[in-house]
């Protein structure tokens, strides 16, 4: 299997549940960052999490904790430039990194293959996942090489938003039906709690 990182964006404020970590919330039994690990460590070789903040509070999962590099909670850009950067140093033999949102538990088992597979048959930069008929971009591919191109974007031109940036460059796009749910369903909000359980109910039966 080729080499790849995986980066759990945890870096946000969080701002529509009142703060905190999204991913700390409870379901079924556990938070969901525990059910976003357990999908994406079985499709990468390494996972790391993107969070700002005191690390203490998810040293428990033994796993890197790595914070923006650009200060100002500049968004999942960031998160992406940061899991870029990491491997870098890192993890040197790995060519890409694929990140997931922190309050999303039931993206795709095999979300990672079907980006690859979307890069390869479009001869693409990057690609990202899509349902519904929208893009998700916070679920990408992306090459570590593009590491010094992204920073200088942000930093020299402010670039924060992720389609500003793909804009740029060939980008594939990996979708996913969004029946009988969404996989990219994000608890974003406090009444996305109860949602989230509804599913995770139906993916049980």
């Amino acid at each position: 299997m080729t080499e790849i990182v995986g980066v759990v964006l945890a870096g946000g404020l969080a701002r529509r549940m009142g703060g905190g970590d999204k991913g700390l919330i409870e379901l079924e039994g556990r938070v969901i960052l525990d059910h976003v690990l357990e999908r994406l460590a079985a499709q990468v070789t390494r996972v790391i999490i993107n969070a700002n903040g005191e690390p203490a509070r998810l040293a428990g999962y033994g796993l890197p904790i790595v914070a923006d590099s650009i200060e100002g909670f500049a968004g999942p850009l960031a998160g992406v430039l940061a899991g870029m950067e990491w491997a870098a140093r890192q993890c040197p033999d790995a060519t890409w990194i694929v990140t997931a949102a922190t309050d999303t538990p039931f993206f795709p088992r095999d979300l990672v293959v079907r980006l690859q597979q979307a890069v390869a048959d479009e001869d693409a930069d990057m690609a990202c996942a899509a349902s519904g008929g929208r893009h998700h971009p916070v679920f990408g591919l992306w090459p570590v090489a593009l590491a010094p191109a992204l920073r200088h974007a942000m930093t020299a031109e402010d670039i924060r938003k992720v389609d500003a940036w793909t804009a740029r460059h060939r980008l594939a796009v990996a979708g996913f039906a969004d029946q009988p749910y969404d996989p990219f369903f994000n608890v974003n909000r406090p009444e996305d709690v109860a949602e989230a359980g509804r599913i995770a109910s139906e993916c049980r039966a």
